[in-house]
């Protein structure tokens, strides 16, 4: 059995702070992989055109290539008529019905949770890891007593990485990131001529948004 974890998203453009994540979550919860899903439209910002999905998958393949851990798949990009998480996560559960499946979201997505479709049942499909910075405040109350019995705070020195039972898929909340990017600042920098946003971006990812002009 292989400790497999999923990181979904935009990733526009892919960034130094979803690299930040990758690393410390595969150390954290000693994964074999852990796998990036560029999402063909996040149905979340149906009101934003994402760049498109072929250069964001090329930028996340280019991010990754030297990190033989890390993998990115088309799963979404094949099935853009089915963007949810909900699908999404059915289908990994029948492509690898003896692995241990987490799923990565950060402190905003948790916080807009009960907002996703079939949100419970997301929850139950596979643990889930909230990836938050160190000292900020993350919110439980919006879920129900069953979702938060089953979380864990490692954030917490006094607790400590708890395997997940087969029938009661885990929740934890960690805090071992500390950077602060956001992909939309970094598209803002780039409209506004500002050169430092190539410092928060991995080189290859920098080189290939500058050679075919991505976000001018």
């Amino acid at each position: 059995m292989k400790k497999i974890a999923f990181f979904g998203g935009s990733f526009d453009p892919v960034h130094n702070g979803h690299i930040q994540i990758a690393h410390a979550v595969s150390e954290q919860f000693a994964l074999d992989q852990f796998v990036f899903i560029p999402a063909f439209h996040a149905p979340h910002k149906l009101r934003t055109k994402p760049t498109s999905a072929y250069d964001r998958y090329a930028m996340l393949c280019l991010a990754t290539q030297d990190h033989p851990q890390f993998s990115v798949t088309k799963m979404e990009l094949e099935l853009p008529e089915r963007p949810y998480s909900v699908e999404t996560l059915s289908r990994i559960n029948e492509q690898m019905p003896g692995d241990e499946i987490y799923f990565v979201m950060g402190a905003d997505s948790w916080r807009d949770i009960t907002n996703w479709r079939e949100w419970e049942k997301v929850l139950s499909l596979s643990n889930h890891i909230v990836v938050t910075r160190p000292g900020a405040d993350i919110v439980l109350s919006h879920v129900t007593d069953a979702v938060r019995s089953r979380i864990t705070d490692l954030r917490d020195p006094g607790n400590k990485y708890k395997a997940p039972e087969n029938d009661k898929p885990r929740i934890y909340l960690t805090d071992k990131v500390n950077i602060d990017v956001a992909a939309s600042e970094i598209r803002k920098k780039i409209r506004n001529g500002d050169r430092s946003w190539t410092t928060d971006v991995p080189v290859e990812v920098a080189n290939y948004i500058e050679k075919y002009q991505i976000y001018n």
